[in-house]
């Protein structure tokens, strides 16, 4: 899967999260927040490169009960998952790099890199 430009209509569970197999970056952020939207090509960009990669875009906000048990502070941020522990965190990355070094904590089934 390549960057998910929409927010998800309908917010996973903190179950569903950590069920998920694979490689997964979990973008936590807001329609209306300019450092998101500031961010949103430079995220494109480094997933677009990374098929293999699922995202999934998470509208935050008070109370919103996944944001909150990943205890997200700041948006953008994004929550790299491998079977859905968490193994990497970025918050507000500036620039596209940041974000590729970070994918590359993704390791393929046979143990290289993703």
């Amino acid at each position: 899967m390549t960057f998910n430009p929409h927010y998800a209509a309908v917010e996973p569970t903190r179950a569903e999260v950590d069920a998920l197999p694979g490689a997964t970056v979990l973008e936590f952020g807001a329609t209306w927040c300019g450092i998101c939207q500031a961010a949103t090509p430079d995220i494109a960009q480094a997933l677009d490169a990374q098929p293999e990669v699922r995202h999934l875009r998470v509208e935050d906000g008070p109370g919103k009960p996944l944001g909150r048990s990943y205890r997200i502070k700041l948006w953008p941020t994004l929550v790299l998952l491998q079977d859905g522990q968490e193994i990497a965190r970025l918050v507000r990355p500036q620039g596209v790099e940041p974000i590729r070094q970070a994918l590359q904590q993704f390791k393929s089934p046979a143990g290289g890199a993703a």
